[in-house]
């Protein structure tokens, strides 16, 4: 593995704080559907990102391809800049951490804060 992916593989694993089983199930929730950014009226960004996600979290690192090393830069990205834009006051409720959510960081897990 190039030095290049194995540090995405590094960062990617220490943003995404959810589970796969974890995130399935919270995909499957009307907040993650509602969250985001919908082209076209149809699924949000992060919502088809999230279900990626899970299935690169249940592949094996040798089997990650080019294509999936590029998504997880994408998640890196989107995960980081969303995180400097953290609201003041509870988050628990809040759309910013539904959307992170549907990337697979939940900002209030013990991982990753």
């Amino acid at each position: 593995m190039d030095m290049d992916n194995q540090q995405t593989w590094s960062e990617f694993r220490d943003l995404v704080t959810m589970a796969p089983a974890e995130l399935e199930k919270w995909l499957k929730t009307p907040e993650s559907r509602d969250a985001g950014q919908h082209q076209g009226g149809g699924e949000s960004t992060g919502h088809a990102s999230g279900r990626r996600i899970v299935g690169i979290l249940r592949t094996r690192k040798d089997d990650l391809s080019d294509a999936d090393y590029q998504h997880m830069r994408k998640v890196v990205g989107y995960v980081r800049r969303h995180l400097a834009q953290r609201p003041s006051g509870d988050i628990t409720d809040t759309t910013w951490r539904h959307s992170l959510m549907n990337w697979g960081h939940d900002p209030l897990s013990g991982k990753g804060r």
